[in-house]
């Protein structure tokens, strides 16, 4: 099996070494490796020191384990720091991380085989980075756990029903194991988190940190946002209603156009204002379509206008920790993926897109509050049948069916 060591002076060693080899023959190969003298090293396992007369099978040392070498010149306390609490956590996080970062080779290996440990390594709570130790460590446990049922089961009642039950489960369970194992080692991106897309954007010359959703059918701003960027003077109130997702939100009206500065050239923008804590400001389809904006994942851009201007998203460390909130923004992007698909018209009081819309689709074209629609729209010198397929190709969506007319 292959063990790592890590030297108090941040080398790294590999050996290739026997389950049922001594403690003291690992020194005698680590004092060719390191010129450390053998009976200055100190070996420790998951925090415990281990002895010399022990052998690494004896005290649970497994295939790519990690075991820390410090010699008697090194100061106890910083023997401690380095090691691991019974239940796999660090003793000291902060020493265990500033000792692999440090590490470039490590750290490159990490970002390999665990990208999730590397991130949380190299990021800012330690708390994190325990909960993921101990998972590592439970999850060794619970592979060596199964490992021994395994054995068990070899030597099982072969016409026991309980035993086939456990030797089928054993076999698909080894079946996900191993596709794990294949993922970890050809996909291992795959296990880090994703971070969501965001760009920098001013709003009315507020700056702030825009989030990209092909998924949200309309572009929407807190209230609070939209407060803090001097624009909840232009409400609209006549367009309140209620944006369903997995909770739902309530709409306070629209703001019909206010500027947004990408990059160095300005935009008009119009957006939905949401009672909404969870969300700052969501760029959604209806403004990329509008822009014409293209999101290009191999080079981390926005590219907005087809092209005439370039953002890079945000890196994870750009982002304010609230932005990272994986809950809160998981609720906040459910609601505004189907604001508009659940909000209802003031006047008319029916959804204005048929999506969520249940029974009432059929019943657009019908009633006072639709034919109050077509006589606006008459008005403003568009022809009544083509008022009235407007209103149906949007679903009695006032707005939408005006800019439809306008448009064509």
């Amino acid at each position: 099996m292959r063990i790592t060591v890590m030297t108090a002076d941040e080398q790294i060693v590999s050996l290739d070494v026997d389950s049922h080899e001594s403690v003291e023959n690992v020194k005698a190969l680590l004092e060719v490796e390191t010129q450390v003298p053998l009976q200055q090293q100190q070996l420790l396992y998951n925090g415990r020191e281990i002895r010399n007369d022990e052998k690494l099978s004896a005290v649970g040392v497994k295939d790519e384990d990690l075991i820390m070498m410090v010699s008697d010149a090194a100061s106890s306390a910083s023997t401690k720091d380095l090691g691991f609490n019974p239940d796999g956590s660090a003793v000291n996080p902060g020493a265990f991380q500033q000792q692999l970062r440090r590490d470039s080779n490590m750290m490159g290996q990490l970002y390999q085989n665990d990208p999730e440990l590397a991130q949380a390594i190299l990021g800012s709570d330690p708390n994190k980075l325990q909960d993921l130790l101990r998972l590592r460590h439970r999850q060794r446990s619970e592979l060596r756990r199964r490992q021994e049922d395994e054995l068990a089961l070899l030597y099982a009642d072969p016409f026991d029903v309980e035993a086939q039950k456990k030797i089928e489960e054993a076999i698909r369970q080894k079946g996900i194991d191993e596709n794990w194992e294949a993922a970890l080692e050809h996909n291992p991106e795959g296990f880090a988190r994703v971070v969501m897309l965001y760009v920098d954007m001013e709003v009315n010359g507020v700056p702030l940190k825009a989030f990209v959703d092909t998924g949200a059918q309309s572009t929407i701003i807190s209230k609070s946002c939209a407060e803090r960027c001097g624009l909840l003077r232009l409400l609209d109130q006549r367009y309140k209603g209620i944006a369903h997702g997995v909770g739902q939100s309530e709409i306070l009206g629209r703001i019909h156009v206010a500027p947004i500065k990408i990059g160095n050239i300005f935009y008009p923008c119009s957006f939905l204002v949401l009672d909404s804590p969870n969300m700052e400001f969501l760029f959604g389809l209806d403004m990329l379509r509008k822009h014409q904006c293209i999101i290009d994942l191999k080079e981390s851009v926005l590219r907005v206008g087809g092209g005439e201007v370039s953002v890079p998203f945000l890196h994870e460390k750009d982002l304010p920790s609230r932005f990272l909130d994986e809950d809160r923004h998981k609720q906040a992007s459910s609601s505004g993926a189907v604001a508009t698909s659940g909000a209802t018209d003031k006047n008319s009081n029916m959804p204005t897109s048929g999506q969520g819309s249940g029974g009432t689709r059929g019943n657009v074209t019908q009633g006072p509050a639709f034919e109050a629609k077509v006589a606006k729209l008459v008005e403003l010198g568009f022809g009544r049948e083509a008022v009235i397929q407007a209103l149906k190709l949007f679903d009695g969506n006032e707005e939408q069916a005006a800019g439809f007319l306008f448009g064509g």
